[in-house]
């Protein structure tokens, strides 16, 4: 693909963003804790919350593909692209899983099986193959949220055969691509229905398997369908095809979408299926912002601080709400304004642990294992859309390589500048 249209190296807006879908993440995982005594707010807030987990992670997978088809290094074979990409997702995941099988192996009653590690569903958890498997323990083991950790090693992987077909598409294919792609989402509950033969009915309303939730939200290749839905949308902006969208329309969209997903939809199409398309306009229209200088609210400097460590608090706010709970006393609940002060403790918390394995794993682990020297970044960036993108809040460069840039400026004319248990 030859760009079009201006690239800006920055794309703050982005990271940001990746702060508020963690955030949503970590509110859905709150509502499973039940720390609210009286059992009309605790029902309320569930009620609000039930589908922010499932969204938030789907806005990720989207936004993955967007900020790796748009930072892609020109020419770079696809061995050094892998190491790149599990050297900034492993180092995290690996301190994590063991931090947490270490939790279970001494933990008895909710929150491990009389405290042991079953050494199969360790082993494929560490190799992150554990989301292939249609299996409750195995999918969710050890640290609960990094099944979406091996739905993005597979789109890694996955990515020089994508961009070698996506990168063929001529420009004026573009949008009818995005919209095939968009539509197979759709459609993925209904396949699930059609391909998926579990008589076992377990989830909330009745009216998916577990086989189908699997299929639909945790099976890797299907979930790749949204990663590659990013991966267009990049091109669609790159390519100047994207039309101007006030930011505001696609964030009131994704409050129609959620408010749909949670009220009104049946589950399996709860999952993804009613926010794909808000989630579609969000991230081209708030990169589009960066581009153009517009900015917005989430560009500021402090939701870019939050957003370059939204991957570590994706990793730890689980293990902090599932181990604190279990410390304060399992079970345990309190009165409305109390337990609204220990879940903003325990915000606080994830907060602190992650910004320290921010620094002290996640980019030393980038660092030594990439093999690449750290860069500066430039005055006011922030780090911006370097960080945007990525397993649920891991950092990546949306900075074109210094070739296309100058080629970039030359044509535009400017100066270059980036679950029914746990989701």
């Amino acid at each position: 693909m030859t760009p079009t249209h201006h690239r800006t190296s920055r794309l703050p807006s982005l990271t940001g963003m990746r702060f508020i879908a963690a955030l949503m993440v970590f509110a859905f995982h709150v509502a499973w804790e039940r720390f609210f005594r009286d059992a009309e707010v605790q029902g309320d807030y569930a009620d609000v919350v039930n589908k922010a987990g499932w969204i938030g992670v789907s806005f990720f997978f989207v936004l993955s593909g967007f900020v790796l088809a748009w930072s892609r290094r020109e020419g770079e074979r696809a061995p050094r692209f892998w190491r790149r990409r599990i050297a900034k997702v492993y180092p995290g995941h690996l301190v994590t899983a063991l931090v947490a099988f270490w939790l279970i192996s001494r933990t008895d009653g909710m929150l491990a099986a009389a405290g042991t590690v079953d050494a199969d569903e360790a082993i494929t958890n560490l190799l992150l193959i554990h989301s292939w498997w249609p299996e409750y323990d195995v999918f969710l083991s050890g640290n609960a949220v990094s099944w979406s950790l091996a739905c993005e090693l597979f789109f890694y992987l996955a990515f020089p055969v994508l961009w070698m077909g996506i990168s063929r598409i001529r420009a004026s294919h573009l949008w009818p691509a995005t919209v095939v792609v968009t539509a197979a989402i759709v459609c993925v509950p209904l396949v699930a229905k059609l391909v998926t033969a579990d008589p076992v009915m377990m989830l909330p309303d009745g009216t998916a398997s577990l086989k189908q939730y699997w299929f639909v939200y945790i099976f890797p290749p299907v979930r790749a369908l949204e990663f590659v839905l990013g991966m267009l949308l990049a091109r669609v902006v790159a390519e100047g095809r994207w039309f101007r969208l006030p930011l505001i329309v696609p964030i009131a969209l994704f409050g129609v979408g959620y408010y749909l997903a949670a009220r009104e939809v049946p589950y399996l199409y709860s999952l993804v299926a009613a926010t794909i398309i808000p989630i579609a306009l969000l991230i081209p229209a708030a990169a589009d912002a960066d581009i153009r200088g517009r900015g917005s609210w989430f560009a500021s400097k402090p939701m870019v601080w939050l957003g370059e460590r939204s991957f570590a608090f994706y990793l730890v706010h689980l293990l902090v709400l599932l181990y604190g709970h279990d410390w304060l006393g399992r079970g345990k609940n309190w009165e409305t304004g109390q337990a609204v002060l220990v879940i903003i403790g325990f915000l606080l918390v994830s907060l602190a642990i992650s910004a320290v394995l921010y620094e002290v794993v996640e980019k030393p682990g980038m660092r030594y294992l990439s093999g690449s020297r750290p860069t500066r970044s430039a005055p006011g960036s922030g780090g911006a859309a370097r960080d945007a993108g990525m397993a649920p809040g891991t950092p990546d460069s949306a900075a074109p390589d210094s070739a296309e840039r100058a080629r970039t400026a030359r044509s535009s004319g400017d100066s270059d500048e980036r679950v029914p248990s746990k989701t």
